[in-house]
Protein backbone atom coordinates (compact mmCIF):
# COMPACT_ATOMS: atom_id res chain seq x y z
CA UNK A 1 0.00 0.00 0.00
CA UNK A 2 1.34 3.41 -0.97
CA UNK A 3 1.23 6.42 1.32
CA UNK A 4 -1.35 7.96 -1.03
CA UNK A 5 -3.62 4.92 -0.52
CA UNK A 6 -3.16 5.09 3.24
CA UNK A 7 -3.93 8.80 3.06
CA UNK A 8 -7.18 7.97 1.25
CA UNK A 9 -8.06 5.37 3.93
CA UNK A 10 -7.38 7.97 6.64
CA UNK A 11 -9.70 10.38 4.87
CA UNK A 12 -12.48 7.77 4.82
CA UNK A 13 -11.86 6.97 8.49
CA UNK A 14 -12.21 10.66 9.34
CA UNK A 15 -15.69 10.59 7.80
CA UNK A 16 -16.60 7.34 9.57
CA UNK A 17 -15.44 8.03 13.12
CA UNK A 18 -15.74 11.82 13.33
CA UNK A 19 -13.17 14.56 13.88
CA UNK A 20 -12.73 14.11 17.65
CA UNK A 21 -12.24 10.33 17.52
CA UNK A 22 -9.96 10.66 14.50
CA UNK A 23 -7.63 13.19 16.11
CA UNK A 24 -7.54 11.30 19.41
CA UNK A 25 -7.13 7.72 18.17
CA UNK A 26 -6.58 7.35 14.40
CA UNK A 27 -4.20 10.21 13.61
CA UNK A 28 -1.30 8.77 15.68
CA UNK A 29 -1.42 5.49 13.70
CA UNK A 30 0.86 4.80 10.75
CA UNK A 31 0.73 2.03 8.15
CA UNK A 32 3.57 -0.52 8.17
CA UNK A 33 3.22 -3.62 6.00
CA UNK A 34 0.89 -6.32 4.65
CA UNK A 35 1.89 -9.93 5.10
CA UNK A 36 -0.21 -13.12 4.86
CA UNK A 37 -3.33 -11.00 4.29
CA UNK A 38 -2.70 -9.20 7.58
CA UNK A 39 -2.27 -5.42 7.64
CA UNK A 40 0.13 -4.22 10.30
CA UNK A 41 -0.36 -0.75 11.78
CA UNK A 42 2.04 0.99 14.16
CA UNK A 43 0.66 2.72 17.26
CA UNK A 44 2.52 4.94 19.74
CA UNK A 45 1.38 3.04 22.87
CA UNK A 46 -0.18 -0.28 23.84
CA UNK A 47 -3.13 1.58 25.34
CA UNK A 48 -3.98 3.24 22.02
CA UNK A 49 -3.53 -0.08 20.19
CA UNK A 50 -5.95 -1.86 22.51
CA UNK A 51 -8.58 0.87 22.37
CA UNK A 52 -8.45 1.31 18.59
CA UNK A 53 -8.56 -2.46 18.01
CA UNK A 54 -11.65 -2.90 20.16
CA UNK A 55 -13.55 0.16 18.94
CA UNK A 56 -12.40 0.83 15.36
CA UNK A 57 -10.71 -2.39 14.22
CA UNK A 58 -13.64 -3.46 12.05
CA UNK A 59 -14.00 0.02 10.51
CA UNK A 60 -10.28 0.16 9.62
CA UNK A 61 -10.44 -3.34 8.12
CA UNK A 62 -13.46 -2.41 6.00
CA UNK A 63 -11.78 0.69 4.56
CA UNK A 64 -8.52 -1.15 3.87
CA UNK A 65 -10.45 -3.76 1.90
CA UNK A 66 -12.42 -1.04 0.07
CA UNK A 67 -9.13 0.55 -0.95
CA UNK A 68 -8.23 -2.65 -2.84
CA UNK A 69 -6.02 -4.26 -0.19
CA UNK A 70 -6.36 -8.08 0.00
CA UNK A 71 -6.45 -8.40 3.80
CA UNK A 72 -8.48 -10.38 6.32
CA UNK A 73 -7.10 -9.01 9.58
CA UNK A 74 -5.55 -5.95 11.13
CA UNK A 75 -2.89 -6.08 13.83
CA UNK A 76 -1.46 -3.29 15.94
CA UNK A 77 2.03 -3.06 17.40
CA UNK A 78 4.10 -0.44 19.17
CA UNK A 79 7.10 0.47 17.04
CA UNK A 80 9.87 -2.01 17.73
CA UNK A 81 7.63 -4.52 19.53
CA UNK A 82 6.21 -7.74 18.16
CA UNK A 83 2.42 -7.79 17.67
CA UNK A 84 0.27 -10.22 19.60
CA UNK A 85 0.03 -13.65 18.00
CA UNK A 86 -3.44 -14.47 16.60
CA UNK A 87 -3.98 -17.71 18.51
CA UNK A 88 -2.32 -17.26 21.86
CA UNK A 89 -1.02 -20.49 23.36
CA UNK A 90 -1.97 -19.38 26.87
CA UNK A 91 -5.60 -20.26 26.16
CA UNK A 92 -4.62 -23.78 25.23
CA UNK A 93 -2.75 -24.03 28.52
CA UNK A 94 -5.76 -22.82 30.45
CA UNK A 95 -4.14 -19.60 31.68
CA UNK A 96 -5.57 -16.11 31.48
CA UNK A 97 -4.39 -14.70 28.17
CA UNK A 98 -5.28 -11.18 29.21
CA UNK A 99 -2.45 -11.19 31.75
CA UNK A 100 0.22 -12.64 29.45
CA UNK A 101 -0.51 -10.87 26.16
CA UNK A 102 0.75 -7.43 25.15
CA UNK A 103 -1.91 -4.78 25.50
CA UNK A 104 -2.41 -4.18 21.78
CA UNK A 105 -5.00 -6.75 20.73
CA UNK A 106 -4.44 -7.51 17.08
CA UNK A 107 -7.79 -8.79 15.86
CA UNK A 108 -10.56 -6.27 15.20
CA UNK A 109 -13.84 -6.87 16.98
CA UNK A 110 -15.64 -8.30 13.97
CA UNK A 111 -12.75 -10.05 12.24
CA UNK A 112 -13.49 -13.58 11.01
CA UNK A 113 -12.79 -16.08 13.75
CA UNK A 114 -12.57 -19.85 13.63
CA UNK A 115 -12.17 -21.11 17.15
CA UNK A 116 -10.96 -24.60 16.30
CA UNK A 117 -8.53 -25.96 13.74
CA UNK A 118 -9.79 -28.75 11.43
CA UNK A 119 -8.35 -26.96 8.40
CA UNK A 120 -10.23 -23.75 9.22
CA UNK A 121 -8.53 -20.35 9.24
CA UNK A 122 -7.68 -19.33 12.80
CA UNK A 123 -7.89 -15.89 14.34
CA UNK A 124 -8.11 -14.41 17.82
CA UNK A 125 -11.31 -13.80 19.70
CA UNK A 126 -11.47 -10.69 21.83
CA UNK A 127 -10.35 -11.95 25.26
CA UNK A 128 -12.46 -9.37 27.09
CA UNK A 129 -15.75 -10.53 25.54
CA UNK A 130 -16.59 -13.52 27.76
CA UNK A 131 -19.56 -14.51 29.88
CA UNK A 132 -17.64 -13.61 33.04
CA UNK A 133 -17.35 -10.02 31.76
CA UNK A 134 -20.96 -9.74 30.61
CA UNK A 135 -23.13 -7.81 33.06
CA UNK A 136 -26.64 -9.29 33.20
CA UNK A 137 -29.74 -7.18 33.86
CA UNK A 138 -33.42 -7.15 32.99
CA UNK A 139 -32.87 -5.82 29.43
CA UNK A 140 -30.57 -8.69 28.41
CA UNK A 141 -31.26 -11.63 30.76
CA UNK A 142 -33.17 -13.72 28.19
CA UNK A 143 -30.50 -13.22 25.52
CA UNK A 144 -27.82 -14.14 28.05
CA UNK A 145 -29.66 -17.31 29.10
CA UNK A 146 -30.16 -18.39 25.48
CA UNK A 147 -26.50 -17.74 24.66
CA UNK A 148 -25.45 -19.76 27.71
CA UNK A 149 -27.58 -22.68 26.56
CA UNK A 150 -26.00 -22.69 23.09
CA UNK A 151 -22.52 -22.39 24.64
CA UNK A 152 -23.03 -25.66 26.50
CA UNK A 153 -22.55 -27.39 23.15
CA UNK A 154 -25.34 -29.91 23.62
CA UNK A 155 -28.71 -30.38 21.95
CA UNK A 156 -30.71 -27.13 21.87
CA UNK A 157 -34.47 -26.91 21.30
CA UNK A 158 -34.14 -23.78 19.15
CA UNK A 159 -32.14 -23.30 15.96
CA UNK A 160 -31.13 -20.73 14.93
CA UNK A 161 -30.64 -18.34 17.82
CA UNK A 162 -31.19 -14.82 16.48
CA UNK A 163 -30.04 -11.92 18.67
CA UNK A 164 -31.10 -8.42 17.67
CA UNK A 165 -30.98 -4.93 19.08
CA UNK A 166 -29.44 -1.50 18.63
CA UNK A 167 -25.76 -0.61 18.54
CA UNK A 168 -23.75 -1.38 21.65
CA UNK A 169 -26.28 -3.52 23.52
CA UNK A 170 -24.15 -6.68 23.74
CA UNK A 171 -24.89 -8.80 20.66
CA UNK A 172 -21.26 -9.19 19.60
CA UNK A 173 -20.19 -9.67 23.22
CA UNK A 174 -22.54 -12.64 23.60
CA UNK A 175 -21.39 -14.19 20.33
CA UNK A 176 -17.73 -13.96 21.32
CA UNK A 177 -18.65 -15.39 24.73
CA UNK A 178 -20.37 -18.38 23.10
CA UNK A 179 -17.30 -18.99 20.93
CA UNK A 180 -14.93 -18.80 23.90
CA UNK A 181 -17.06 -21.20 25.92
CA UNK A 182 -17.26 -23.71 23.06
CA UNK A 183 -13.53 -23.45 22.46
CA UNK A 184 -12.73 -24.19 26.09
CA UNK A 185 -15.33 -26.86 26.81
CA UNK A 186 -15.90 -28.52 23.41
CA UNK A 187 -12.55 -28.30 21.60
CA UNK A 188 -13.55 -30.98 19.07
CA UNK A 189 -16.39 -28.89 17.67
CA UNK A 190 -15.77 -26.99 14.44
CA UNK A 191 -16.88 -23.42 15.10
CA UNK A 192 -16.70 -20.33 12.89
CA UNK A 193 -17.53 -16.79 13.96
CA UNK A 194 -17.44 -14.02 11.37
CA UNK A 195 -19.31 -10.92 10.32
CA UNK A 196 -21.82 -11.07 7.47
CA UNK A 197 -19.50 -8.68 5.65
CA UNK A 198 -16.66 -11.19 5.93
CA UNK A 199 -18.96 -13.99 4.75
CA UNK A 200 -19.68 -11.91 1.67
CA UNK A 201 -16.00 -11.10 1.02
CA UNK A 202 -15.07 -14.81 1.29
CA UNK A 203 -17.87 -15.73 -1.11
CA UNK A 204 -16.83 -13.03 -3.62
CA UNK A 205 -13.21 -14.21 -3.42
CA UNK A 206 -14.36 -17.79 -4.05
CA UNK A 207 -16.27 -16.62 -7.13
CA UNK A 208 -13.30 -14.61 -8.35
CA UNK A 209 -10.93 -17.57 -7.86
CA UNK A 210 -13.50 -20.00 -9.32
CA UNK A 211 -13.27 -22.00 -6.11
CA UNK A 212 -16.83 -22.03 -4.82
CA UNK A 213 -16.62 -25.75 -4.13
CA UNK A 214 -13.99 -25.21 -1.41
CA UNK A 215 -16.08 -22.39 0.01
CA UNK A 216 -19.11 -24.66 0.28
CA UNK A 217 -17.06 -27.46 1.81
CA UNK A 218 -15.64 -25.20 4.51
CA UNK A 219 -18.92 -23.59 5.52
CA UNK A 220 -20.98 -26.77 5.37
CA UNK A 221 -18.62 -28.95 7.37
CA UNK A 222 -18.80 -27.00 10.62
CA UNK A 223 -20.74 -27.65 13.82
CA UNK A 224 -21.55 -24.10 14.85
CA UNK A 225 -21.85 -21.14 12.47
CA UNK A 226 -21.96 -17.67 14.02
CA UNK A 227 -22.66 -14.69 11.75
CA UNK A 228 -22.65 -11.14 13.14
CA UNK A 229 -24.57 -8.18 11.66
CA UNK A 230 -26.61 -10.18 9.14
CA UNK A 231 -28.35 -6.99 7.97
CA UNK A 232 -25.19 -6.29 5.93
CA UNK A 233 -26.10 -8.90 3.31
CA UNK A 234 -29.69 -7.64 2.95
CA UNK A 235 -30.20 -6.65 -0.69
CA UNK A 236 -27.06 -8.49 -1.90
CA UNK A 237 -28.81 -11.20 -3.87
CA UNK A 238 -26.03 -13.63 -4.75
CA UNK A 239 -24.59 -13.55 -1.21
CA UNK A 240 -28.06 -14.06 0.25
CA UNK A 241 -28.62 -17.02 -2.05
CA UNK A 242 -25.41 -18.74 -0.90
CA UNK A 243 -26.13 -17.87 2.74
CA UNK A 244 -29.61 -19.42 2.40
CA UNK A 245 -28.23 -22.68 1.00
CA UNK A 246 -25.49 -22.83 3.66
CA UNK A 247 -28.08 -22.14 6.33
CA UNK A 248 -30.40 -24.89 5.07
CA UNK A 249 -27.60 -27.43 4.77
CA UNK A 250 -26.44 -26.86 8.34
CA UNK A 251 -29.95 -26.93 9.82
CA UNK A 252 -30.77 -30.17 8.02
CA UNK A 253 -27.58 -31.69 9.47
CA UNK A 254 -28.60 -30.58 12.95
CA UNK A 255 -25.79 -28.02 13.25
CA UNK A 256 -26.25 -24.95 15.45
CA UNK A 257 -26.49 -21.44 13.96
CA UNK A 258 -26.24 -18.15 15.85
CA UNK A 259 -27.07 -14.91 14.02
CA UNK A 260 -27.14 -11.28 15.13
CA UNK A 261 -28.73 -8.24 13.52
CA UNK A 262 -29.80 -4.70 14.29
CA UNK A 263 -33.49 -5.50 13.70
CA UNK A 264 -35.84 -8.43 13.90
CA UNK A 265 -35.86 -10.56 10.71
CA UNK A 266 -39.41 -9.46 9.89
CA UNK A 267 -38.28 -5.80 9.91
CA UNK A 268 -35.41 -6.27 7.41
CA UNK A 269 -37.19 -5.23 4.23
CA UNK A 270 -34.36 -6.18 1.85
CA UNK A 271 -33.66 -9.55 3.46
CA UNK A 272 -34.75 -12.50 1.33
CA UNK A 273 -38.16 -13.74 2.52
CA UNK A 274 -36.89 -17.31 2.68
CA UNK A 275 -34.02 -16.28 5.00
CA UNK A 276 -36.30 -14.13 7.16
CA UNK A 277 -38.74 -17.03 7.47
CA UNK A 278 -35.95 -19.46 8.40
CA UNK A 279 -34.55 -17.08 11.02
CA UNK A 280 -37.94 -16.69 12.65
CA UNK A 281 -38.31 -20.47 13.03
CA UNK A 282 -35.75 -20.41 15.83
CA UNK A 283 -35.52 -18.28 18.95
CA UNK A 284 -35.57 -14.54 18.20
CA UNK A 285 -34.41 -12.50 21.20
CA UNK A 286 -34.43 -8.72 21.55
CA UNK A 287 -31.68 -7.05 23.59
CA UNK A 288 -33.48 -4.06 25.04
CA UNK A 289 -31.84 -0.69 25.70
CA UNK A 290 -29.94 -0.62 28.97
CA UNK A 291 -31.55 0.70 32.12
CA UNK A 292 -29.80 2.75 34.82
CA UNK A 293 -29.03 -0.25 37.04
CA UNK A 294 -27.43 -2.21 34.21
CA UNK A 295 -25.34 0.76 33.07
CA UNK A 296 -24.11 1.35 36.61
CA UNK A 297 -23.26 -2.35 36.97
CA UNK A 298 -21.23 -2.24 33.75
CA UNK A 299 -19.31 0.82 34.93
CA UNK A 300 -18.59 -0.74 38.32
CA UNK A 301 -17.27 -3.90 36.68
CA UNK A 302 -15.02 -1.88 34.37
CA UNK A 303 -13.63 0.07 37.32
CA UNK A 304 -12.86 -3.16 39.21
CA UNK A 305 -11.04 -4.55 36.16
CA UNK A 306 -9.08 -1.30 35.73
CA UNK A 307 -8.04 -1.31 39.40
CA UNK A 308 -6.38 -4.69 38.84
CA UNK A 309 -4.08 -2.93 36.37
CA UNK A 310 -3.99 0.47 38.11
CA UNK A 311 -4.36 -0.09 41.88
CA UNK A 312 -4.06 3.63 42.69
CA UNK A 313 -7.07 4.57 40.53
CA UNK A 314 -9.27 7.02 42.48
CA UNK A 315 -12.84 7.95 41.60
CA UNK A 316 -14.87 10.49 43.56
CA UNK A 317 -18.27 9.45 44.97
CA UNK A 318 -21.17 10.00 42.58
CA UNK A 319 -19.13 10.00 39.35
CA UNK A 320 -20.21 6.54 38.17
CA UNK A 321 -23.84 7.28 39.06
CA UNK A 322 -23.63 10.54 37.09
CA UNK A 323 -22.23 8.79 34.00
CA UNK A 324 -24.79 5.97 34.18
CA UNK A 325 -27.59 8.49 34.43
CA UNK A 326 -26.42 10.84 31.68
CA UNK A 327 -25.05 8.42 29.06
CA UNK A 328 -27.92 6.14 28.15
CA UNK A 329 -27.39 5.67 24.39
CA UNK A 330 -25.43 2.42 24.31
CA UNK A 331 -22.76 0.47 26.15
CA UNK A 332 -19.97 1.32 23.70
CA UNK A 333 -20.40 5.04 24.32
CA UNK A 334 -20.58 4.33 28.06
CA UNK A 335 -17.38 2.27 28.06
CA UNK A 336 -15.65 4.73 25.74
CA UNK A 337 -16.41 7.56 28.16
CA UNK A 338 -14.95 5.60 31.07
CA UNK A 339 -11.86 4.64 29.04
CA UNK A 340 -11.29 8.31 28.26
CA UNK A 341 -11.48 9.15 31.97
CA UNK A 342 -9.02 6.35 32.82
CA UNK A 343 -6.56 7.66 30.22
CA UNK A 344 -6.92 11.27 31.36
CA UNK A 345 -6.48 10.37 35.03
CA UNK A 346 -3.43 8.23 34.23
CA UNK A 347 -1.78 10.93 32.12
CA UNK A 348 -2.13 13.72 34.67
CA UNK A 349 -2.05 11.50 37.78
CA UNK A 350 -5.16 12.72 39.52
CA UNK A 351 -8.47 11.54 40.97
CA UNK A 352 -11.46 11.30 38.65
CA UNK A 353 -13.69 14.01 40.09
CA UNK A 354 -17.10 15.27 39.02
CA UNK A 355 -15.63 18.48 37.56
CA UNK A 356 -13.02 16.52 35.61
CA UNK A 357 -15.72 14.15 34.33
CA UNK A 358 -17.93 16.97 33.07
CA UNK A 359 -14.99 18.71 31.39
CA UNK A 360 -13.41 15.57 29.89
CA UNK A 361 -16.73 14.18 28.61
CA UNK A 362 -18.29 17.49 27.56
CA UNK A 363 -18.72 16.44 23.90
CA UNK A 364 -20.31 13.10 24.82
CA UNK A 365 -22.58 14.72 27.39
CA UNK A 366 -23.72 17.31 24.85
CA UNK A 367 -24.47 14.60 22.30
CA UNK A 368 -26.44 12.53 24.81
CA UNK A 369 -28.24 15.37 26.55
CA UNK A 370 -31.81 14.48 27.42
CA UNK A 371 -34.29 16.15 25.12
CA UNK A 372 -37.17 15.90 27.58
CA UNK A 373 -39.55 18.87 27.44
CA UNK A 374 -41.71 20.33 30.19
CA UNK A 375 -44.82 19.55 28.15
CA UNK A 376 -43.85 15.86 28.06
CA UNK A 377 -43.23 15.86 31.81
CA UNK A 378 -46.62 17.41 32.56
CA UNK A 379 -48.37 15.00 30.20
CA UNK A 380 -46.70 11.88 31.64
CA UNK A 381 -47.28 13.04 35.22
CA UNK A 382 -50.96 13.60 34.58
CA UNK A 383 -51.28 10.17 32.95
CA UNK A 384 -49.49 8.50 35.85
CA UNK A 385 -51.67 10.14 38.52
CA UNK A 386 -54.87 10.09 36.41
CA UNK A 387 -55.25 13.88 36.43
CA UNK A 388 -56.11 16.50 33.85
CA UNK A 389 -53.44 19.03 32.89
CA UNK A 390 -55.77 21.80 33.99
CA UNK A 391 -55.68 20.29 37.51
CA UNK A 392 -51.90 20.66 37.65
CA UNK A 393 -52.15 24.31 36.60
CA UNK A 394 -55.01 25.12 38.97
CA UNK A 395 -54.55 26.86 42.36
CA UNK A 396 -55.96 23.79 44.16
CA UNK A 397 -53.94 22.69 47.21
CA UNK A 398 -55.71 19.36 47.58
CA UNK A 399 -53.12 16.69 48.39
CA UNK A 400 -54.05 14.47 45.42
CA UNK A 401 -53.25 17.41 43.11
CA UNK A 402 -50.51 19.28 44.99
CA UNK A 403 -48.19 16.27 45.31
CA UNK A 404 -48.30 15.33 41.59
CA UNK A 405 -47.79 19.02 40.78
CA UNK A 406 -44.66 19.06 42.95
CA UNK A 407 -43.48 15.85 41.29
CA UNK A 408 -43.82 17.47 37.85
CA UNK A 409 -41.91 20.54 39.10
CA UNK A 410 -39.16 18.27 40.47
CA UNK A 411 -38.87 16.39 37.17
CA UNK A 412 -38.77 19.63 35.18
CA UNK A 413 -35.87 20.81 37.32
CA UNK A 414 -33.98 17.49 37.13
CA UNK A 415 -34.60 16.52 33.50
CA UNK A 416 -34.47 19.87 31.70
CA UNK A 417 -32.17 22.87 31.69
CA UNK A 418 -35.04 25.27 32.44
CA UNK A 419 -34.61 27.81 35.23
CA UNK A 420 -36.94 28.03 38.24
CA UNK A 421 -38.69 31.17 36.88
CA UNK A 422 -39.26 29.41 33.51
CA UNK A 423 -40.75 26.39 35.26
CA UNK A 424 -42.90 28.72 37.36
CA UNK A 425 -44.31 30.38 34.25
CA UNK A 426 -45.10 26.95 32.79
CA UNK A 427 -47.08 26.04 35.91
CA UNK A 428 -49.59 28.87 35.69
CA UNK A 429 -47.31 31.79 36.52
CA UNK A 430 -46.13 30.54 39.91
CA UNK A 431 -43.23 32.24 41.71
CA UNK A 432 -39.81 30.61 41.52
CA UNK A 433 -39.80 30.13 45.30
CA UNK A 434 -42.92 27.96 44.98
CA UNK A 435 -41.12 25.81 42.43
CA UNK A 436 -38.05 25.53 44.66
CA UNK A 437 -40.24 24.48 47.60
CA UNK A 438 -41.91 21.80 45.46
CA UNK A 439 -38.56 20.44 44.23
CA UNK A 440 -37.12 20.29 47.75
CA UNK A 441 -40.27 18.65 49.09
CA UNK A 442 -40.05 15.79 46.58
CA UNK A 443 -36.30 15.39 47.25
CA UNK A 444 -37.07 15.10 50.95
CA UNK A 445 -39.92 12.62 50.43
CA UNK A 446 -37.87 10.40 48.08
CA UNK A 447 -35.55 9.53 50.97
CA UNK A 448 -38.35 8.56 53.37
CA UNK A 449 -41.36 7.57 51.25
CA UNK A 450 -40.83 4.49 49.08
CA UNK A 451 -43.96 5.19 46.99
CA UNK A 452 -42.78 8.70 46.09
CA UNK A 453 -39.33 7.32 45.27
CA UNK A 454 -40.87 4.64 43.05
CA UNK A 455 -43.09 7.19 41.27
CA UNK A 456 -40.13 9.49 40.60
CA UNK A 457 -37.97 6.68 39.22
CA UNK A 458 -40.77 5.25 37.07
CA UNK A 459 -41.61 8.65 35.58
CA UNK A 460 -37.94 9.41 34.92
CA UNK A 461 -37.50 6.10 33.07
CA UNK A 462 -40.62 6.64 30.97
CA UNK A 463 -39.51 10.14 30.03
CA UNK A 464 -35.95 9.09 29.15
CA UNK A 465 -36.96 5.95 27.26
Amino acid sequence: MTQDQWGHVRGELLKSVGKNNFSAWIEPISFDTVEDRTARLVVPTNFIGTWVSQHFGDVILRHLISSGLDVERVEFAVNGQAPMTPANADHANGTDARRSQPAAQVAPRTAPVAVTTHGMPESALNPSLTFSNFVVGKPNELAHAAARRVAEGGAVSFNPLFLYGGVGLGKTHLMHAIAWELRNNKPDLKVIYLSAEQFMYRFIRALRDQDTLSFKEVFRSIDVLMVDDVQFIAGKNSTQEEFFHTFNALVELGKQIVISGDRAPVDMDELDNRIASRLQCGLVVDLHPTDYELRLGILQQKVEAQRERTPDLRIAPGVLEFIAHRISTNVRVLEGALTRLFAFADLIGCEITMDMTQECLSDILRATDRKVTMDEIIKKTCEHYHLRQSDLMSPSRARNIARPRQMAMYLCKKLTSRSLPEIGRKFGGRDHTTILHGVRKIEELISVDSQIAEDAELLRRMLEA
